[in-house]
């Protein structure tokens, strides 16, 4: 006979495990802490290019996923590229750098820049209104055309939607998919 305090253990052991397994990492959602760790990760790195003479943080979109910095954006010189990648190495907590950072060839018109401000926007907008693809994981970055298309996504397929949906843009030129697949550690 089942008494009402064996199933009120039941009941808490069984609430527990479900507490457990939900705070559990997977392969594509980090657990809390983790989440935590990486947002802290983030703000380093950022002040540490912020603090160089030699970076500009603006330039410079800065993404983490399990220890694993993402340098994305466009940077006047390879110098800058390097140092960016130097100083996110340093951190603390930092397993490896992705530096994704592209060089300008030469300084940008204000009307070029306003170009791909819009094309930027509109890259986004069709990535919100794809059912694959999930747009808040992207990051859209553009430079005379050139979609730059970073972050952590959960799947080759989202990897390779987010290139379809950003070359049928129109004004577009070119795509770099610096997408990264989310795995486990």
């Amino acid at each position: 006979m089942i008494t009402k305090k064996t199933m009120s253990r039941a009941m808490l052991c069984a609430l527990l495990g479900i507490a457990v397994v939900g705070c559990a990492a997977t392969r594509t959602q980090q657990a809390p802490g983790e989440v935590i760790d990486d947002s802290v990760i983030t703000a380093r790195v950022k002040s540490a290019l912020v603090d160089d003479p030699t970076t500009k943080a603006g330039q410079i979109d800065v993404q983490t996923r399990r220890g694993t910095v993402q340098l994305n954006g466009f940077v006047d010189s390879s110098a800058s590229k390097a140092r960016a990648a130097e100083l996110a190495g340093r951190v603390r907590g930092v397993r490896s750098v992705d530096n994704n950072l592209l060089v300008r060839d030469t300084k940008t018109t204000v009307g070029e820049t306003i170009d791909d401000s819009v094309l930027t926007g509109k890259v986004k907008a069709a990535l919100i209104g794809d059912p694959v693809t999930k747009a808040r994981q992207i990051s859209v970055e553009t430079l005379r055309g050139v979609v730059q298309l970073s972050g952590f996504v959960d799947s080759a397929a989202e990897r390779d939607q987010a290139t379809k949906v950003a070359q049928a843009v129109t004004g577009v030129r070119e795509v770099r998919n610096d997408l990264a697949i989310k795995q486990d550690r």
